[in-house]
């Protein structure tokens, strides 16, 4: 066995390897564990270079890993002010009035659905408050968005557009634009009109921002978009990234063959603690945008289409993509959406068993559930978001779908209990990246899904450790703590499995190792 770079000792380390459950002190060279056992075997690894780190009764575990993330997309996302504690009208124009401006435009994320009280969402609600200033509010599904009449006038939209993806510029009777933009295309309609950071502040906070997640324990992320690999590359030449991060570029309706082999190529591009390894596709939007592919239309009568206008060019292209041995994972929401990923993943034959995956599954009937594990599709889903929702249905998303459905929330257990490989991660900045806040929420749903039992404290950490590895097709190389496997680590103050949810949701970090390094101390 080579030196031991860093040796942790006095430690409660669950292991996650039937091999070896528990141990009390693990080593590491070169990224790479290279023992594990107990107090009496560190004298044997020390090296005369080894540091050690005594955890004094700290519970170890496999480095915790976000299995949907957007930490370099969301710096854009998560620009302005903080709109995710406005409950409901009065507060949003409050908050609005006094804005900080940003180049004259207000800025703002994370604005519930729920704010607008049942109103269609509209910029006649806020313009009189915003003194003519340009606004773009972001809703916090990351798919949609309210901006004024300013700012639809300085990117040149008066009136409704075609897309060769499903998306809108919404507009009432009279053809006025309300505002209301709803999915990618319609949005990026402003791209280049709202203010952007300049590259160094993006620099300065995507360091400060990976810094944090690391702060809540987290080791890694499967980033689901293609971020800004420049920015990543240089950040990851002069520091070492705190968070390992997976990437999937998006592939979008109207891809050209051209475009499918600029992905295939794209595999494998990375540096130290960061590449690209997949491909992200949308089969549809959200629930409460009314974009979401249903099998029967929401209570506004929306919801029966795809994102991709002709869902059998989707299939087309994860075709391609597999022939190439190209993972994909599939934004899929409503019940329609995952069911129809669920069938081209079947026409795809044996040899798709473990590459693929599905996000989200926010609402799924009992006939799809055991199909994730007989075609061993991974099912990643965010408990988070239960946190959008009411217990008593009075919410957004409940109402749109109706009883029957929302009855059908979020379920985490039942994909368990039907042996899917169930991913877990928090879809930041859609929601809070604190992962702990992750495993506890998988535990005890809120909202919609309260009424469901969660996940046992076992399932919750495989979710975030070995399962999230098995959704990346890396259960050989991480998810556990076991010779040969990276070196990513978690030390949390208590048993993330025996604690109560709510005391791991506030569980002190008192170490981070990710690829061997320490990135945090606590």
């Amino acid at each position: 066995m080579a030196t031991p770079d860093l040796i942790l000792t006095g430690a409660k380390v669950r292991t996650l390897d039937p091999g070896r459950p528990h141990a009390t002190a693990v080593a590491v060279h070169g990224g790479v564990i290279v023992a594990v056992g107990d107090e009496g075997d560190v004298r044997e690894w020390r090296g005369p270079g080894s540091e050690v780190v005594s955890l004094d009764g700290a519970h170890l575990v496999p480095g915790l890993v976000d299995a949907h993330s957007h930490p370099v997309w969301g710096l854009d996302m998560a620009t302005g002010v903080d709109l995710s504690g406005v409950t409901d009208l009065a507060g949003l124009r409050a908050a609005l009035a006094v804005a900080e401006r940003t180049d004259g435009w207000v800025l703002g994320f994370g604005l519930d659905h729920n704010a607008f009280e049942g109103r269609p969402v509209d910029r006649a609600l806020v313009e009189d408050v915003l003194g003519g200033a340009p606004a773009f509010l972001r809703l916090y599904d990351g798919h949609s968005a309210l901006v004024t009449g300013a700012a639809l006038a300085a990117a040149g939209v008066t009136g409704p557009r075609a897309f060769a993806q499903r998306s809108e510029v919404v507009c009432d009777a009279s053809g006025r634009p309300t505002g209301h933009l709803v999915e990618h295309a319609a949005m990026d309609l402003l791209v280049g009109v709202v203010p952007r950071a300049s590259y160094a502040a993006r620099r300065s906070r995507l360091v400060e921002l990976l810094s944090a997640m690391a702060a809540t324990g987290l080791t890694g992320a499967h980033v689901m978009d293609a971020g800004d690999p420049e920015l990543v590359e240089s950040v990851a030449r002069e520091t070492v990234l705190p968070v390992r991060l997976r990437f999937a570029p998006w592939c979008m309706p109207g891809v050209s063959e051209d475009g499918l082999e600029e992905l295939v190529a794209s595999q494998g591009r990375g540096g130290r603690h960061w590449r690209v390894a997949g491909v992200k596709f949308f089969m549809d939007g959200t629930v409460e945008g009314g974009t979401a592919w249903l099998e029967h239309a929401d209570c506004h009568g929306q919801g029966t289409e795809a994102f991709w206008p002709d869902p059998e060019a989707y299939g087309a292209a994860v075709r391609h993509l597999h022939r190439a041995g190209v993972g994909t994972a599939t934004h899929a929401i409503g019940d329609a959406a995952v069911g129809h990923v669920l069938r081209v993943m079947a026409g795809l034959g044996p040899t798709a068993y473990g590459r693929h995956r599905i996000e989200h599954i926010e609402t799924a009937p009992d006939a799809l559930l055991p199909r994730f594990a007989e075609l061993g599709v991974a099912a990643s889903m965010q408990p988070p978001h239960t946190g959008y929702t009411r217990a008593d249905g009075t919410d957004e998303w409940s109402r749109r779908l109706g009883g029957e459905r929302a009855a059908l929330a979020w379920r985490l257990r039942d994909l368990r209990d039907a042996g899917a490989t169930l991913a877990l991660g928090s879809d930041w900045p859609i929601a809070p990246y604190d992962v702990r806040a992750v495993l506890a929420t998988a535990r005890a749903p809120r909202g919609a899904a309260s009424g469901r039992a969660g996940l046992s404290g076992l399932e919750a950490l495989e979710g975030c450790t070995s399962h999230a590895a098995r959704a990346a097709g890396e259960a050989g190389v991480a998810g556990r703590v076991a010779v040969g496997y990276r070196a990513d680590l978690t030390a949390l103050g208590v048993d993330p499995v025996e604690a109560p949810a709510d005391e791991v949701a506030q569980a002190p970090v008192r170490l981070t190792v990710t690829g061997g390094c320490v990135v945090h101390r606590g």
